[in-house]
């Protein structure tokens, strides 16, 4: 029996490792068992969390450090993007400044977040000249439809009274005028592609505040106000650009950041997992492997509508290499994956215990889980 070849691409196990730590904690597990296999390294990513860090690094990139406001008003957060193509493109990360894991737990509320910060980002990258931004957009805190980053970037949003509205969703309430010259000039002859991978419109039943809203801290009672204050916003872009960009698939991803560059930039949607997978040429590895390895924090149903795992699983199929994932979560109905190129789902935790420590604990039992795989597939070659 030869070296095997293996193919680790995992997305990051979220609040656990990043996707280059869980490639680490796989290629322990495989050596433990095999020495001497030939491991490939792929770190992945679906437009989420930690999508930058691998379009950087695959890119031979530079990141760009700075201060800017965080999700909630009055707070400043230490925040980096990317720049690649010798300065020519920029790839933000809107979870860097503007996402879900910078408010503590008790104070997550979509009223009073702001995408502000991410605005800021997108200001520095303009100064400097860049032509392309690639913004990915997982992993937000915010529902205020870009409203925050149009100020960042010089947009004036402004009550009856000619003063500012107030900071996240709460302020659309007040919002009377729209000002977006500024922000037209910034974004002309800019291209602007928006790594996603949901297809929501902003409003509605399947928008921003009816699937999303929720896990940034929404309550029901908070539900029509959202709504209504994202509609009043809505209303008056769209009126001053003759144009409707709601209805469009996807104007609701990162609480509808998505939305005001459509209308006012050259932007367009692309398949997170499709592009990173591009840009990090999963391909060229996975036609080496003899097993291709992926995985992320949690498995579900919903992992075949564009998450990393199933993305890759794709890529495997067309070469006809076996592809088993991991999860620190398994969830419901995950036997349709199976007819999707997934040959085997396996969780990593070992006992029982609380959330805290199973994050805490989460290479260790990638690591463990995935040398007790190799272990069997080196039993099965022999055979």
């Amino acid at each position: 029996m030869g070296k095997r070849v293996y193919v680790l691409a995992p997305d990051s196990f979220k609040e656990s490792m990043t996707a280059q730590e869980a490639c680490q904690a796989m290629a322990v597990g495989i050596r433990r068992v095999q020495p001497d296999a030939t491991i490939l390294q792929v770190p992945m990513a679906d437009g989420g969390e930690g999508t930058m860090a691998v379009l950087v690094e695959a890119q031979q990139g530079r990141y760009q450090s700075m201060m800017v406001h965080g999700p909630l008003e009055n707070q400043m957060v230490q925040a980096s993007y990317g720049i690649i193509n010798n300065g020519e493109t920029a790839i933000i990360e809107m979870a860097q400044a503007s996402g879900l894991g910078l408010v503590p737990k008790e104070k997550r509320q979509p009223l009073d977040t702001s995408s502000y910060g991410t605005g800021g980002l997108l200001m520095d990258a303009l100064a400097k000249g860049v032509k392309t931004i690639v913004l990915t957009l997982g992993g937000s805190a915010t529902n205020d439809a870009g409203a925050g980053m149009l100020q960042a970037l010089g947009g004036k949003l402004m009550r009856r009274d000619g003063q500012p509205i107030s900071w996240g969703n709460a302020g659309l309430s007040e919002l009377a005028h729209l000002d977006l010259i500024e922000v037209k000039r910034l974004l002309a002859n800019r291209t602007i592609l928006l790594v996603s991978d949901v297809n929501n419109p902003l409003l509605g039943k399947t928008g921003a505040t009816a699937v999303f809203a929720k896990q940034k801290g929404a309550v029901a009672a908070d539900y029509t106000r959202l709504e209504e204050n994202m509609k009043r916003f809505v209303a008056l872009l769209e009126k001053k650009e003759k144009k409707e960009f709601h209805t469009i698939p996807g104007s609701g991803a990162a609480g509808g950041l998505a939305l005001p560059l459509l209308a006012l930039g050259n932007a367009t949607f692309v398949s997170g997992v499709q592009y990173v997978a591009e840009k990090v040429k999963l391909s060229a590895a996975i036609q080496k492997a003899d097993w291709v390895f992926t995985g992320e924090g949690g498995i579900d149903f919903q992992t075949k509508f564009g998450k990393t795992p199933y993305g890759v699983a794709q890529v495997a199929r067309q070469y006809h290499k076996p592809t088993i994932a991991f999860a620190g979560k398994i969830g419901l109905d995950i036997d349709s994956l199976y007819a999707e190129g997934f040959d085997a789902i396996f969780g990593i935790l070992g006992q029982t215990g609380s959330l805290d420590q199973a994050l805490s604990s989460g290479p260790e039992n990638l690591a463990r889980t995935v040398e007790n795989i190799v272990r069997l597939l080196q039993i099965s070659q022999k055979g």
